[in-house]
C-alpha cells in the first residue's frame, strides 16, 4: 500500500478487523461441528489451502487489491488458522503427537500447492 492518508490507514484497520471477526468466528463454530485436534487439522488444512490461493494469486494475475488481500490474509486467514492450539492439543494427546505433526504439515504444504494449482488453471494454466 503505497498511499499513506490516515483514512486509509483506517480503512486498512477496519477491514483487518474484519476478517479476523469472521475468521475466528467461523474458527469457533468449525470447533463445535469438529472438536478437538481433527477440527485443528481440518482449519489449519483449509487456511493453507486459502494463504496458497491468495499467494500465488498475487504472484500470477494480480487481480485482488492490497487491501483485499490484507484483510483475507493477516485479518480472515490468521484468525481462522490456529498454531498456538495445534501446538497444545500435541503435547496435551501424546498418543497422537507424531501423527498429528506429520498430517498437519503434510497437508498444510498440500493445500498450498493445490491452492497454488487451482490459481494456475483459473489463471489459464501459466506455469
Amino acid at each position: 500500500m503505497t498511499d499513506t492518508h490516515p483514512l486509509v490507514t483506517v480503512e486498512t484497520i477496519v477491514l483487518v478487523g474484519l476478517g479476523g471477526f469472521a475468521g475466528s468466528n467461523l474458527r469457533y463454530f468449525v470447533g463445535l461441528f469438529v472438536p478437538g485436534l481433527q477440527g485443528t487439522l481440518l482449519v489449519n488444512a483449509c487456511g493453507s489451502f486459502a494463504l496458497g490461493v491468495l499467494v500465488y494469486e498475487g504472484l500470477q494475475v494480480g487481480a485482488l487489491a492490497s487491501e483485499t488481500k490484507l484483510a483475507a490474509s493477516t485479518g480472515f486467514i490468521s484468525s481462522f488458522t490456529t498454531y498456538s492450539t495445534f501446538a497444545v492439543e500435541t503435547v496435551l494427546t501424546p498418543e497422537w503427537a507424531v501423527a498429528n505433526i506429520i498430517g498437519s504439515y503434510a497437508l498444510g504444504f498440500a493445500g498450498v500447492l493445490v491452492g497454488r494449482e487451482v490459481v494456475r488453471l483459473f489463471a489459464g494454466g501459466e506455469r
